[in-house]
């Protein structure tokens, strides 16, 4: 799964680097700690265009009867994406980049109580682009407001992040991004070879501290390489995770 990640870049270089205009609405400050169901940065297509906008992280169908849904529908597991009900229409026309800076994972260790959190990022540096889904939904009372909400897909690990845990996000290489983002591609055979583990040579990973498991902790320290067996005073409980149904 993927419950909380880093995006710390600007919106403007996030543009730049996806070729993509700029719609946020105002600058944004650097979000080390990533929650479900807070607004963030997508990269989507009209066919012709693309454009980073800010959507709510945790997808609501456009089925639901409230938004609240989306608070366990911050993953979409690939396995079956393109039969299951809550993802089918959006991966067919509505799929998505998530830009991250990077993102954590916990592991399991031998004799602590505590699941030990990592960071794992790109081994250049270079934003990370999830693949994702998009959709919009409207209340029946208030038909004219719309939410606009996203989910990261996340599919088997590569054996690098296996050694810490089962589930990854799907991770785009630039030259699927094309074929990913264009709502006039449908061909759901093609689009599902997309969804495969990014190769271990592209991402390197080490352990942080503790204080990522709080959502009030947010800032540079958190992606701080420690020593993992010395947990901080303000551990805070483990992070909201979230599949999809």
């Amino acid at each position: 799964m993927c419950g909380r990640f880093v995006s710390a870049t600007p919106p403007d270089q996030i543009a730049r680097y996806f070729d993509a205009v700029d719609d946020t609405a105002e600058a944004a400050a650097p979000n080390f700690n990533v929650a479900p169901t807070t607004d963030i940065f997508v990269v989507r297509s009209d066919g012709q265009v693309r454009r980073l906008e800010q959507l709510h992280w945790g997808l609501v169908p456009f089925w639901a009867k409230d938004p609240s849904i989306g608070n366990r529908m911050i993953n979409a597991r690939a396995e079956g994406i393109a039969e299951k009900n809550a993802y089918k229409r959006a991966f067919l026309k509505r799929r998505c980049i998530i830009p991250a800076d990077g993102f954590y994972e916990w592991s399991v260790v031998p004799g602590q109580k505590k699941k030990q959190p990592m960071y794992i990022q790109r081994v250049d540096g270079e934003p990370l682009a999830f693949a994702g889904l998009w959709e919009v939904w409207r209340s029946k009372e208030q038909p004219d407001e719309q939410l606009r909400s996203c989910t990261i897909i996340t599919g088997s690990p590569n054996d690098k992040i296996a050694a810490i845990h089962d589930r990854m996000p799907v991770i785009l290489p630039p030259s699927a991004w094309d074929r990913w983002l264009d709502p006039t591609f449908a061909d759901v055979d093609l689009l599902g070879e997309l969804l495969v583990p990014a190769p271990s040579s592209l991402l390197t990973l080490h352990p942080v501290g503790f204080d990522v498991n709080n959502v009030r902790n947010n800032d540079a320290h958190l992606v701080d390489p420690v020593d993992p067996a010395t947990p901080s005073e303000d551990a805070g409980t483990l992070p909201l995770g979230g599949i999809g149904p």
